[in-house]
């Protein structure tokens, strides 16, 4: 009751100005009618459940050009005018020119934009009036404002809009979803060249929006510094493909479809491609990619179904069908197994986990991948602690502690459907991190798995770090000695997370070899230093150009495969792979097993001699070697070493070749004079 008494008493009051506004005998000014226009909006806003956003309906501050504004007031008629984001007592009827020159100096130089809107500043009385000081609202000012795009509420500062804008981006809730009409049309393709991009990566094409470089522009978000993650993904689905098929993969988040339609158009009928979103857009801009590279969407009614899987058209045969599904990450999860699952949402995967183990098959591969490296890289602590359960602080090694806590989150999901894991990949480049998992199932391999998780002592002083053993107090962990001889508490306790190993060889060798077959240049550098980094051996000869699909020298290990395409061909009848092929996947996977390479690795220069000059990385990495030490390159760091030697022992040899800066220079000014005394 007493909200509607406080409703009534404001029309009440907004009657009473109105008469005496019209009592002078003038005709209403145009303020009026927004102030009138305003009310009726919020009328209309009580009684529709369903808000309002079309452009006719927002309110009057927000435009996208200066002339939405002067079209407001008859500028071109005589005598004076009212403006219509002022109220009569802060701005005074005036005449034309005036009144041009007070709306683009102050409404439209003073706003907000967002996605192509202006919300310009509003001084009418659409807020509530700042108490004076003796406490009487009547004796306060009215406040200027700014009218939100989106959800219509009214703000005073401009930084406050900003971040309640990016609100509304983080939670989806832009203009492209409220909006039923859009600049450009999805129910029908985009004619080439006019509003979408095409792009082309992998003989796949897709187009794009122009403003999809952001996804608070866009909801087809489309990254291209993703390319080197989609490729890893391929590469090990192609291995996967090799060992059974037809595989049953998911793309979880379809965006584009570039992912999911790479994986058709190069494997074909040896994977079943499902490609989801929930994002309606998203939906209808996957199918026209689909048309664009010729793959039949599965339940169109485009077309018949031909024997081979494809689509008779007049255009020629499809190359694949994809099925594509409006529908959450977490329901498809549940309600259907696959063999292969890739999970690349905008974050953190730690909310899709538990789907995604749920119906997954005995050896199947799950790829997750995290864009979210605030807290992954130890930026917000407490948000890691949520999410990964893991206690955690900047290091030097910080990429493979993120990478070892989303093997962690991956394994703990894993051990709740009694099922274990084998990392295959693990990879921290640029702004994410994948990891790639086998699927092993039953509680033995759980319990193999949850055993992996242990907590990490990290020295503060000294970066030495140990896994901690259970019944063993932590300063008798580490063997430096910085507990003793430094005041305060120097080590603490990170974790617990993955401490096995996050690399296969035989895998990435495999990955290497459909990386050649498939022509991915880009990422074969990439492979060779992630197989060296798992064997901890420094890069050898390699074997380039045709000579590689037959043999490939990895490590001074050589790699023969067959020359026809028989044996790797999928089955023509559609059915998985039985007998002694599929009995063979498990010996495979025993023989992909080798020596762990040591967990972590050390920065040259962050543990470099003041004063003196460091050897060269490849120089160094040779003498550690001669020392007895296994010794290799990480693709996290590229200063980093990835040895099984303690820090002292790093440092030892580290300082036995740090020579003084111009003891170089000193040495070849001898050998000049000697020669020179000699002629």
């Amino acid at each position: 009751m007493a909200e509607l008494k406080e409703v009534d008493t404001t029309q009440l009051h907004q009657e009473d100005v109105d008469k005496k506004r019209c009592d002078g005998g003038d005709v209403p000014s145009a303020g009026d009618q927004a102030a009138d226009k305003a009310a009726e909006n919020e009328a209309a806003a009580d009684n529709d459940t369903k808000p309002s956003t079309t452009t006719a309906e927002r309110h009057v501050s927000i435009q996208t050009k200066l002339e939405g504004l002067e079209v407001l007031v008859d500028l071109n008629g005589a005598g004076r005018k009212s403006c219509p984001l002022c109220p009569e007592e802060k701005f005074k009827a005036c005449y034309s020119h005036k009144l041009r020159r007070h709306l683009q100096n102050l409404h439209w130089k003073v706003y907000v934009e967002f996605e192509g809107q202006r919300m310009c500043i509003c001084h009418l009385p659409c807020r509530n009036l700042k108490p004076g000081l003796s406490g009487d609202q009547t004796s306060g000012r009215h406040v200027a404002h700014y009218h939100c795009v989106v959800c219509s509420v009214t703000i005073a500062r401009k930084t406050d809009m900003v971040s309640h804008l990016k609100r509304h981006v983080n939670k989806g809730e832009t203009e492209a979803s409220y909006s039923s009409s859009s600049e450009i049309p999805f129910e029908e393709p985009a004619p080439s060249g006019q509003a979408c991009e095409i792009m082309k990566e992998l003989d796949t094409n897709v187009q794009l929006l122009p403003n999809q470089t952001g996804f608070q522009k866009s909801d087809t978000y489309f990254n291209r510094k993703m390319k080197s993650n989609r490729q890893l993904v391929f590469c090990s689905l192609a291995v996967l493909a090799e060992e059974r098929n037809p595989l049953e993969c998911l793309d979880a988040f379809g965006g584009t479809g570039i992912t999911g339609l790479q994986w058709a158009k190069h494997l074909r009928s040896a994977v079943k491609v499902t490609i989801t979103d929930i994002n309606e857009t998203c939906v209808k801009m996957i199918r026209e990619n689909c048309e664009l590279n010729r793959i039949r969407v599965d339940g169109g009614s485009r077309g018949l179904r031909a024997a081979d899987g494809g689509l008779s058209d007049v255009d020629g045969t499809p190359v694949a069908t994809v099925e594509v599904a409006k529908m959450d990450a977490n329901v498809i999860l549940h309600l259907r197994p696959f063999d292969y699952i890739h999970l690349d949402p905008f974050g953190a995967t730690v909310n899709y986990l538990d789907a995604a183990f749920r119906n997954v098959r005995n050896l199947g591969i799950v790829s997750v991948t995290s864009t979210d490296t605030s807290s992954l890289y130890a930026k917000y602590p407490n948000v890691t602690l949520r999410h990964y359960g893991c206690s955690i602080v900047r290091t030097e090694y910080y990429r493979e502690l993120a990478a070892r806590m989303v093997v962690t989150a991956v394994a703990r999901a894993a051990a709740r459907t009694n099922k274990g894991i084998e990392v295959l990949l693990a990879v921290a480049l640029e702004h994410f991190v994948l990891v790639v998992v086998r699927v092993l199932r039953g509680p033995t391999q759980a319990d193999e798995s949850t055993k992996k998780l242990q907590k990490l002592v990290h020295c503060q002083w000294c970066e030495e770090r140990v896994f901690l053993k259970h019944s063993i107090m932590v300063d008798d962990t580490l063997p430096c000695n910085c507990h003793g001889s430094l005041p305060g508490k120097t080590a603490v306790e990170l974790g617990p997370m993955w401490s096995g190993s996050l690399f296969n060889t035989g895998f990435l060798r495999r990955m290497l070899l459909a990386a050649v077959q498939h022509s991915m240049d880009d990422i074969q550098p990439l492979i060779k230093t992630l197989i060296c980094e798992s064997e901890c051996t420094t890069l050898k000869a390699l074997v380039h150009g045709p000579a590689a699909l037959t043999n490939q020298v990895e490590c001074g290990v050589v790699i023969k495969t067959s020359q026809s395409g028989e044996e790797s061909a999928p089955d023509q009848s559609g059915k998985r792979k039985t007998g002694e092929d599929s009995g063979n996947v498990l010996k495979k996977l025993k023989s992909d097993v080798s020596l762990e390479h040591p967990p972590f690795y050390y920065s040259i220069h962050r543990h470099s001699i003041r004063g003196r000059n460091m050897p060269k990385l490849n120089k160094f990495l040779q003498y550690l070697t001669e020392a007895g030490f296994r010794v290799g390159r990480t693709h996290f760091d590229p200063t980093g070493v990835r040895t099984d030697a303690k820090l002292e022992q790093f440092k030892s040899v580290l300082t036995k070749y740090s020579v003084p800066p111009n003891t170089t220079a000193v040495t070849a000014a001898q050998i000049n004079v000697s020669t020179d005394k000699t002629a």
